[in-house]
């Protein structure tokens, strides 16, 4: 087996895991890890509009609206409009959404988050930049009309 078909493997081991995470927290106490994660920056980072938001958490735009309609019909975060432009939408968490988040245990499974703190600190780094290096490696460009239509051009300059 080849390199990086270990690395799709690994890759998959560790989608599963957190999928599997994911369905526990939402079993065991009623939020999704997207919607703990949405929760959570919103805490840390007030005042975020949902581009801001979908962008910190690599959500897309939608998916974020989505997770945030759930979350704003249970009171757990809301919405509020710019003063000063009106376009913009900002989202607060509530104090019932801070509450929640008082509760909710970690994104990560406990196992995984106490041997990982347990490394030494260049070893958690290394893993870190590794990670995002793969991240990085793996997302392809974002699609714009532009790039799109240039790519076009290019196969057909090829097939000529």
């Amino acid at each position: 087996m080849e390199n990086y078909e270990q690395v799709l493997l690994s890759i998959r081991q560790i989608i599963r895991a957190i999928d599997l995470r994911s369905k526990k927290l939402n079993k065991e106490f009623g939020l999704t890890s997207p919607q703990l994660l949405l929760m959570r920056t919103i805490k840390h980072s007030p005042k975020l509009t949902i581009r801001q938001l979908s962008k910190d958490t690599n959500m897309s735009q939608a998916t974020a609206t989505s997770i945030l309609d759930r979350l704003e019909s249970r009171e757990l975060v809301q919405r509020e409009r710019d003063t000063a432009d009106k376009r913009k939408v900002h989202v607060l968490i509530t104090a019932k959404g801070d509450a929640v988040l008082n509760q909710a245990p970690k994104l990560l499974n406990e196992d995984f988050v106490e041997k990982f703190k347990q490394l030494d600190p260049w070893e958690q780094t290394l893993i870190l930049s590794s990670l995002q290096r793969v991240s990085e490696m793996m997302n392809a460009p974002e699609v714009t009309p532009d790039n799109l239509i240039l790519s076009i051009d290019q196969e057909s300059s090829h097939h000529q």
